[in-house]
């Protein structure tokens, strides 16, 4: 079954085979550690969570059509022994080395940040950066269709060192906007100021600039763009402590170019969401593996058509057709 905006739920619709297929999968957080609760209470399963990622990279193989797959980031869990973090790195790249369709795209989480230092992420998640301190990037992995990897931890308190200027930066920015000793804490604060907590972060302003620029190209090309990032940037698609600190800068730059955006798909937020702006822009935010009880399962994969992506979820990850808005002429012009 499909969800959609409105909240109808029909059928999958028969069509003609998609152009390509990629496989998702969001906040794995593996540790190998008993299982535990979240802040909020809910409970979370650190080992089987890497059982789940398996029978990922097995549904992805087994399907046939999958060229790529994508991590939303959160690879291992901020629990996990520091000296253990890069085994458990490890461990879960050699899950998403046995998916034999094409490459995996990773993308730096919180947790990710809280075990090692982004230099050494950039180089065991294999991303193709141009630098190991950059962590965002864009490939096409199909002619017409752009995908673009965000740094959403670029602005951030964590991931940095303590004395690094960015570092510095963002504890300013956060002592400016969170009253709260501990930064990780959004009491006291309402509505989407909420996020304003340690744990989410932002794009800077030279990753923006380069957003701007990886967009106006795909829409000179008329590419159709998907945009990727651990963090959510749509406050329908996520709850208000999930968001990132300067979402509305990012949307801004998303809907400069045209229309060719088709979606914005992140993690963090671990019960998923699903909204579509006013600009016609599809917000999914995937449901965590890490939540996933033994026995059951969060990935999914995405078929692309010309005219919509269809996730296509398993077991907690809803399926989620997404009808893609063709740009106006004034749109194109524009870009």
């Amino acid at each position: 079954m499909l969800a959609h905006p409105a909240g109808v739920v029909r059928p999958l619709a028969s069509a003609k085979e998609p152009l390509f297929s990629f496989g998702v999968i969001a906040d794995v957080q593996y540790a190998d550690i008993p299982d535990g609760r979240s802040f909020l209470g809910v409970p979370r399963y650190y080992r089987h969570s890497i059982a789940v990622l398996r029978r990922a990279v097995q549904h992805w193989n087994a399907h046939g059509g999958v060229r790529f797959c994508v991590n939303f980031g959160d690879i291992v869990d901020g629990f996990c022994p520091k000296d253990r973090s890069l085994a458990a790195v490890q461990a879960v790249v050699r899950e998403f080395d046995g998916f034999h369709g094409g490459p995996t795209y990773h993308m730096l989480g919180n947790h990710c940040l809280y075990n090692l230092p982004r230099s050494e992420l950039v180089s065991v998640l294999r991303m193709p950066t141009s630098s190991p301190a950059r962590a965002y990037y864009d490939f096409s992995p199909w002619p017409g269709y752009r995908f673009v990897v965000l740094d959403a931890y670029d602005f951030s308190a964590v991931g940095w060192p303590r004395d690094h200027p960015v570092a510095a930066a963002a504890r300013r920015f956060l002592a400016a906007r969170n009253p709260n000793a501990d930064k990780n804490s959004p009491r006291g604060l309402a509505g989407a100021d909420r996020r304003f907590v340690m744990f989410n972060g932002g794009v800077g302003g030279a990753q923006l600039r380069w957003l701007d620029g990886v967009l106006r190209g795909a829409a000179a090309r008329r590419e159709r763009a998907v945009v990727c990032s651990h963090l959510p940037v749509h406050p329908g698609a996520a709850s208000p402590t999930g968001l990132m600190w300067n979402y509305e800068e990012v949307l801004a730059v998303v809907h400069r170019h045209g229309g060719c955006v088709a979606a914005f798909l992140a993690g963090h937020v671990h019960k998923g969401g699903y909204a579509v702006d006013g600009r016609g822009v599809h917000h999914r935010t995937l449901e965590a593996a890490l939540e996933c009880p033994p026995g059951t399962d969060a990935f999914g994969h995405v078929e692309v058509y010309p005219d919509r992506l269809r996730l296509v979820g398993s077991d907690r990850m809803a399926s989620t057709e997404m009808l893609l808005k063709s740009p106006t002429s004034s749109e194109l012009a524009s870009a």
